[in-house]
């Protein structure tokens, strides 16, 4: 259940914490958005968001660990399994994206990450395969770019105006 903004400014970074982690699990980045608290408007919670981006390439590998493959149904429970299966239900291709899984992973040695939200199983595969061109370190700031905007959208599901 999102929180009403002024709950989000009032409750305790202990309890706000597992939430914002599972917006984007960076320490740095729920530190920034917890100490930039209280917030005039979602506005700029989302501003003071952004500011601690761009991730650092050890945050994006430590945040990509907490993602399941695109193309897998999440088995966990708790609000980032709910927005994977959300954010992945138009992937409707499982069988292809289980051998581009296994040749991407073998070139970075992490999972595929991109904001799946409202793009179809064949972009999202068309996607992966042409990544695979890119160099690790290159394909490690495009994945931190799209965790940014997974943690975008799982915010904004977090916290209503």
């Amino acid at each position: 259940m999102p929180l009403a903004l002024a709950e989000f400014n009032s409750a305790s970074a202990a309890e706000l914490r597992p939430m914002l982690t599972a917006c984007l699990a960076v320490r740095r980045w729920v530190d920034t958005v917890l100490e930039g608290r209280p917030y005039a408007d979602f506005a700029a919670l989302s501003t003071r968001a952004d500011s601690a981006t761009p991730l650092h390439r050890n945050e994006i590998r430590d945040a990509i660990a907490a993602h399941p493959r695109i193309g897998e149904r999440p088995s966990g429970k708790g609000s980032d399994a709910d927005w994977s299966r959300s954010e992945q239900s138009g992937v409707d291709n499982a069988d292809e994206f289980a051998a581009a899984n296994a040749e991407y992973e073998a070139r970075f040695g992490h999972v595929f990450l991109v904001c799946a939200s409202g793009r179809s199983g064949e972009e999202l595969l068309a996607n992966l395969r042409s990544r695979l061109g890119n160099d690790p370190d290159t394909e490690l700031d495009v994945a931190g770019a799209e965790l940014a905007k997974i943690a975008q959208l799982r915010l904004a599901k977090a916290v209503t105006a």
